[in-house]
């Protein structure tokens, strides 16, 4: 994957916990669709495509929790996409391996949020 000057900055800024599964799981949203983009906003890691789709939240945990901002909205179910909020939808990974394990489910995720907001 390319270095993004920007996105390596904001991990060299603060040592966060879970640093190498929140790097598979940016190096597994970015590959699963090359309409997807990456930058900071709000002080945290933000995937994009016509807008902002998902993002890292709660990123000083041990774990990772991903946020796909409009997630309510996709139409297929996966198993490990959880929330009741209105609109969010959340993925958790506990650690590197489970980043691994769930990464098919996490591309596709991204996925239907790149078809989702296509114009």
């Amino acid at each position: 994957m390319k270095q993004n000057p920007e996105i390596e900055a904001w991990f060299n800024q603060k040592k966060r916990p879970a640093e190498a599964a929140m790097r598979r799981v940016r190096e597994v949203v970015l590959g699963a669709d090359p309409r997807l983009t990456e930058y900071i906003k709000y002080g945290t890691l933000q995937f994009g495509y016509e807008g902002d789709l998902a993002n890292f939240v709660q990123h000083d945990k041990t774990t990772v929790n991903l946020m796909f901002n409009r997630g309510a909205r996709i139409k297929v179910d996966f198993p490990h996409l959880e929330s009741t909020h209105p609109s969010a939808r959340f993925m958790r990974f506990a650690d590197l391996a489970e980043v691994d394990a769930r990464a098919d489910e996490l591309a596709a995720v991204a996925r239907a949020c790149c078809e989702m907001a296509a114009p």
